[in-house]
């Protein structure tokens, strides 16, 4: 199985400077926890994946703490969980990278790799990273399909495969193809606030999967 290691220049180096605020909060942050991953927080998943889903960016004590895209907070919970039961990862998730757990034809990716203040990137830094977005999509020759989760995902994916952000409106549920032959699919981010809330259900986010499940096995 390829690796992440295998292709070159599809991700930012550990030390970034492409966006100052980025760079700040990311010094600022192996100041205070030098034990922490502290940089840009690199894909999970085989090269090989057919789904590729695309999240917002690291979480402080999530990803940017573990260095693994949705592991180390809740956002994590609710997404491994759906692909575990869906047979699309294997293994147990226990929110942390060490735990063994393997992706199976999927791969995770964040529209911004760094850690943004608050939990959200500006629309200069969404753009300014969305290179390395194009770049991977470009790299995964078989996939077939993608998964945005959240408005911020569905417009970079979008920017990514060079279609205006204007042509396509986020809408949780819908399921598209696009001009290049890969199928869109949209949910609300999984994070603990839209759960919590009830604008995403766990029965709302395994529809979404399970109908990307049965277009891909066509």
């Amino acid at each position: 199985m390829k690796t992440e290691a295998s292709v070159g220049g599809r991700a930012p180096l550990p030390d970034c400077p492409l966006c100052p605020r980025l760079v700040e909060y990311r010094e600022l942050n192996r100041s205070s926890h030098p034990e922490w991953f502290n940089a840009p927080v690199p894909c999970f998943g085989p090269l090989d994946a057919k789904l590729l889903i695309v999240g917002l960016a690291p979480g402080v004590r999530g990803a940017n703490r573990t260095g693994r895209p949705f592991t180390g907070d809740y956002a994590g919970t609710l997404l491994f969980e759906t692909l575990l039961k869906f047979g699309l990862a294997e293994g147990h998730f226990e929110a942390r990278p060490d735990d063994g757990l393997v992706l199976r034809g999927v791969r995770i990716v964040n529209a911004v790799r760094c850690v943004p203040p608050a939990n959200l990137p500006l629309p200069i830094e969404i753009r300014t990273c969305n290179q390395f977005l194009a770049t991977e999509l470009a790299a995964l020759k078989n996939v077939r399909a993608i998964l945005t989760l959240g408005v911020v995902a569905h417009g970079a994916l979008l920017r990514a495969v060079g279609l205006s952000v204007s042509r396509l409106k986020f809408r949780h549920g819908q399921v598209v193809e696009l001009p290049t032959g890969l199928v869109l699919a949209d949910s609300y981010h999984v994070s603990r606030y839209n759960t919590n809330t009830g604008l995403l259900t766990t029965a709302m986010f395994e529809d979404v999967v399970a109908a990307l499940v049965e277009r891909l096995s066509r």
